[in-house]
């Protein structure tokens, strides 16, 4: 099987690019702008072209170049934070750059399943009653990000519609795990590496710990985007949530209890939101009714893995506590 991965030196789809070729397919990824180190897809660099997706001649070529069968769009500016900062830029890549995919893969004549990266901060807040919350659920999201994430999926139900391109849309849940940065997980275990490491002093600095999200591995992650684009509907929307819900200060009281030096915690007003949605937690039932996913790996395991993966790049040995 032909597979393009669009965005493959971002933190998902350096597993999706791992995956695929153990598991012997052809695979071509694209790279722009990684947000993973660069020791973590330099194995792959060989199977990797350069691609904006914000430029349409560049999108051409990846197509023509893999001819897919599968094609993962995961390119994207997706950091909601950094959205504010950066709302044109974030609705030029994820929106403008959406449709120069989709209408390349129009041209070729190709017949590809897309399975497309959406989010779960296209819902915005959700009230209580309506949690877990289900894909008929209205769209009303907080940040730019959310918004452009709500275009995303509109345009690939669109051309899935008018153009029959076989679109299957993943709203993906609060998702993390080794490589990934800029989530509250990444951060905190990175900063508890860090404190470690005497780069940093001993004090955890966080943001709103009242917050309540359910947190899927990257690994059980890649492993739902194979089974939609193998199983899903073409036109179909599926949620990818992680079935329990933690507190935030669960989170970093794990993190602390963790860490081979004493530490205190201090919220920081810098890593505050303008707004931030209370809980975050998806009904994943119509992915599981369609593949038969389930989770394999568990919080504390994903944690323990990313206190690894940092300790590992800033020379953090065994030391006690």
């Amino acid at each position: 099987m032909k597979v393009l991965i669009l965005g493959a030196t971002g933190f998902v789809g350096s597993y999706l690019m791992e995956r695929a070729i153990g598991a012997g397919h052809a695979v071509l990824g694209t790279h722009y702008n990684a947000t993973i180190d660069t020791r973590d897809w330099a194995p792959y660099q060989d199977r990797l072209l350069r691609c904006d997706i914000r430029y349409r001649e560049q999108v051409d070529e990846a197509i023509r170049r893999s001819r897919p069968d599968v094609v993962y769009l995961l390119a994207a500016q997706s950091y909601p934070a950094l959205s504010w900062q950066a709302p044109l830029e974030t609705l030029d890549t994820n929106v403008l750059g959406t449709a120069n995919v989709y209408e390349a893969i129009r041209a070729s004549g190709l017949d590809p399943v897309v399975v497309v990266a959406c989010s779960s901060a296209q819902y915005g807040e959700v009230a209580a009653e309506d949690i877990p919350v289900r894909e008929s659920h209205p769209m009303r999201p907080l940040h730019p990000y959310g918004v452009s994430k709500v275009a995303t999926e509109l345009l690939a139900l669109q051309y899935h519609a008018n153009a029959g391109i076989r679109s299957v849309c993943a709203r993906i849940f609060n998702t993390t795990g080794p490589r990934k940065t800029g989530d509250v997980c990444a951060d905190i275990t990175q900063r508890v590496a860090r404190i470690e490491a005497g780069l940093l002093p001993p004090a955890l600095k966080v943001g709103n710990q009242d917050t309540w999200r359910a947190i899927t591995d990257v690994r059980d992650l890649a492993r739902a985007l194979e089974l939609l684009a193998a199983h899903g509907e073409a036109g179909g929307v599926y949620n990818i949530s992680g079935a329990t819900t933690y507190q935030i200060r669960e989170i970093v009281a794990a993190a602390q209890a963790s860490s081979r030096v004493p530490l205190s915690i201090e919220t920081d007003p810098e890593l505050l939101r303008p707004s931030d949605e209370k809980v975050i937690f998806g009904d994943s039932s119509k992915l599981v009714a369609a593949t038969g996913w389930k989770q394999e790996f568990a919080l504390a395991r994903t944690l323990d893995d990313m206190l690894a993966y940092w300790r590992a790049i800033y020379g953090v040995r065994g030391q006690a506590a």
